[in-house]
């Protein structure tokens, strides 16, 4: 009886410790679920604030985008207006440039050109051409000014392609129009106000040179025309041509021109290797010598033999340039951006160093519609003759004396 009694207890043991023993795991358990779904409580609520703040955060971007959209709908009508105040008073200036004469100085002679009436003959053989010519150079013999700011702009008309040229002869009323960037004619007009009230270029006389001229860089200097031709594989060349004869082949001069490649001398204008310019001095010439060539070179040119007297680094940058003019024997360089904007006079360079860094004016042009192809000078009317974007355009300059006098 004995060992049956101790097997009884020692199950009785047995059993006892393992329900204990699944009573602890089983609290364990429970306390780790408890735990467990704490923390996800605590995750639930935070989880809830975390989108509470987002809902607020994007209501809150909302109201704010909503306001900048009215704002920018305010600036926007605001832009609008300013541009219609803007394009009205630009209709109201070109309404009274259209009333009144486009010359910067009215005198005698000009009141003569200007009714169409000029007494110089077509011949050089009068003695009363060259009287009236002397007459009138000797006005400017001695230059000794610099341009102070335009004065008011005329747009004459639109006609032609988008880049082109048009000048005035101081010699004679003769409007000489130069439609695109190549070409083998020129258009002929008695005068600017025939050029103004044509229909086109069809009703001028067509002059024909004897070679095709390229780029808008001519000039009419004396009763000349002097342009740049340029051919595949041959060296530029500058061609003097006898407007005044009337013979088609009648080339007085040709020159070489003094450039190592093909470069253009501007770069937003690349169609302009070489452009020639005419002043109160006499022929200039700008141009690049290469293409390394990181500035605008200037030569002084024998407007008779086509001889280059004189040669120097203007120091302004080919890099952004439209387009350049000389005045009294200073060079002004017109500069604009990739992206057409306000053209500038941003860099000078007189020949005779009697303009100083402190007297040079930043000159901005009048906002218009594009970039200039191209700025001719004429000395005896102190005005700009302007190509943009297929406009003809007539800029009034305002003159003083340089402070070195």
């Amino acid at each position: 009886m004995k060992p049956v009694f101790v097997l009884l207890v020692s199950t009785a043991w047995t059993l006892t410790g393992a329900q204990y023993y699944y009573q602890g795991l089983m609290d364990y358990l429970e306390n780790r679920l408890l735990a467990i779904e704490d923390r996800m409580q605590l995750w639930h609520e935070q989880s809830h604030r975390y989108h509470t703040e987002m809902l607020d955060f994007k209501k809150l971007t909302a109201e704010a985008m909503d306001g900048l959209k009215n704002e920018h709908s305010m600036m926007f009508k605001d832009l609008e207006g300013a541009a219609a105040r803007v394009d009205r008073v630009e209709r109201e200036m070109d309404y009274v440039e259209t009333q009144t004469s486009p010359r910067a100085c009215v005198n005698k002679a000009d009141k003569v050109v200007e009714q169409g009436a000029w007494g110089l003959q077509e011949s050089r053989g009068g003695e009363e051409e060259e009287e009236d010519w002397e007459e009138l150079r000797s006005r400017v013999s001695d230059c000794v000014e610099i341009i102070s700011g335009i004065r008011s702009v005329k747009i004459l008309k639109r006609v032609g392609s988008p880049k082109g040229m048009w000048t005035r002869d101081p010699r004679s009323s003769k409007v000489y129009v130069f439609n695109g960037t190549s070409g083998d004619s020129i258009y002929q007009f008695n005068s600017v106000r025939d050029f103004s009230s044509s229909p086109g270029v069809t009703s001028s006389r067509h002059i024909r040179p004897p070679s095709e001229w390229s780029g808008p860089g001519s000039a009419v200097y004396n009763g000349y025309l002097y342009y740049i031709q340029q051919e595949a594989d041959t060296d530029v060349q500058v061609v003097k041509y006898d407007l005044l004869s009337g013979l088609p082949r009648c080339v007085t001069d040709v020159a070489m021109f003094p450039m190592e490649s093909h470069a253009a001398v501007y770069s937003l204008n690349p169609e302009t290797v070489a452009d020639l310019a005419a002043d109160d001095e006499g022929l200039w010439l700008l141009y690049a010598s290469s293409d390394s060539e990181p500035n605008i070179n200037l030569a002084k040119m024998d407007p008779d033999t086509l001889d280059i007297e004189q040669i120097w680094d203007t120091r302004c940058p080919r890099e952004n340039a439209e387009a350049a003019f000389v005045v009294c024997g200073t060079v002004y360089v017109v500069y604009n951006t990739r992206m057409p904007s306000r053209s500038r006079i941003q860099c000078l360079f007189d020949v005779n160093d009697m303009v100083i860094s402190e007297e040079a004016p930043l000159i901005y042009f009048p906002r218009r519609y594009g970039a200039h192809a191209s700025l001719k000078y004429n000395p005896e009317e102190r005005q700009l003759y302007g190509w943009d974007d297929g406009y003809q355009i007539i800029y009034r300059l305002s003159m003083k004396k340089k402070l070195l006098v």
